[in-house]
């Protein structure tokens, strides 16, 4: 009998208090594009990984590192270094 597997990621969305905390804004509709494919996609399509300490957002087209977002009780520190550009849109 085979087991179904889940995956040990949730969409993009379970980052959206974390990274509105940073940016000022709802971030689960800013765009980027995957330095890695060049998929392009909103950041609530990304896979995110929250079990760590600190939170990664993956492509879900080919699994590259996103984004790092780790939170210290004196620091907080951000590589988005896996996009080529971050696309946010202004509030109405």
């Amino acid at each position: 009998m085979a087991m179904a597997l889940t995956p040990d990621f949730l969409d993009g969305n379970a980052a959206a208090g974390d990274l509105e905390s940073l940016f000022g804004t709802d971030m689960t509709m800013a765009s980027g594009r995957c330095r890695g494919c060049g998929a392009q996609m909103v950041l609530a399509q990304t896979h995110a990984y929250l079990d760590g300490p600190g939170m990664v957002l993956r492509c879900p087209g080919c699994d590259s590192v996103l984004l790092r977002l780790v939170v210290s009780p004196t620091q907080l520190w951000l590589d988005a270094g896996g996009l080529d550009y971050l696309k946010i849109p202004t509030p109405q």
